[in-house]
């Protein structure tokens, strides 16, 4: 990851050459993410990832308290600009079918350009404490929160389609991490754009209802 990455795309760390956060900080939270994924969270020490950034070990503790706060906000950041992406993607989409699928290409495209951060924030985040477990939960909700944005429209242009209930939408936005975090297990730099039928499918269904139980056998 440069500076190009997720991460440094954030809007607070954009404003680093306006010095609101220094340039230490900024590069720290860009190389957690690249060290997380390439030694794995767990194996990486404050001194693999201050090597990879260029900063001394009394910078890293400036900044801040433990490895463990900086993951935690270099994963909130990169959360915040995927969540941009999607919603930027679905602004100028013509109706809901398109919404969900720009949505979705927006999603997967970002995480198949950076697929360090995507090691990181699809693997590593597990092995990082309850503070980032509890980041995930947060991330899931704001892409549910997404995906009904985009039933809301498409409840608007077919008043006959479902609600989903949150719970569904949280099943469906942690099958998609799941899946991905599979393919990134099964090779170092996968292609994730072929998946996008399956979860744009997987989501429209939700609109239709649960499938019939079947009968009880007499």
């Amino acid at each position: 990851m440069g500076t190009s990455s997720l991460v440094a795309e954030h809007p607070s760390l954009a404003s680093a050459r306006d010095s609101s956060v220094s340039p230490a900080r900024a590069r720290l939270l860009d190389a957690i993410a690249r060290v997380s994924a390439q030694r794995g969270y767990a194996a990486a020490t404050v001194a693999d990832i201050v090597r990879a950034a260029g900063v001394s070990r009394s910078t890293f503790y400036e900044e801040f308290t433990s490895k463990e706060a900086l993951f935690l906000e270099s994963y909130r950041h990169g959360v915040d600009v995927l969540v941009a992406r999607v919603a930027a993607a679905v602004a100028g989409a013509p109706d809901w079918q398109a919404q969900l699928r720009a949505g979705v290409r927006a999603y997967l495209a970002a995480l198949e350009d950076e697929p360090q951060f995507a090691r990181a924030y699809l693997l590593e985040v597990h092995s990082a404490g309850r503070a980032a477990l509890d980041a995930r939960a947060e991330a899931l909700t704001r892409f549910a929160e997404r995906y009904e944005q985009t039933f809301a429209a498409a409840r608007r242009e077919h008043p006959g389609h479902r609600r989903p209930p949150k719970e569904a939408l949280l099943v469906l936005c942690a099958g998609t991490e799941q899946l991905l975090a599979e393919r990134l297990r099964e090779r170092e730099e996968p292609s994730f754009s072929g998946l996008e039928d399956v979860f744009c499918d997987c989501a429209q269904s939700l609109l239709h209802g649960p499938a019939p139980s079947p009968r009880k056998r007499k």
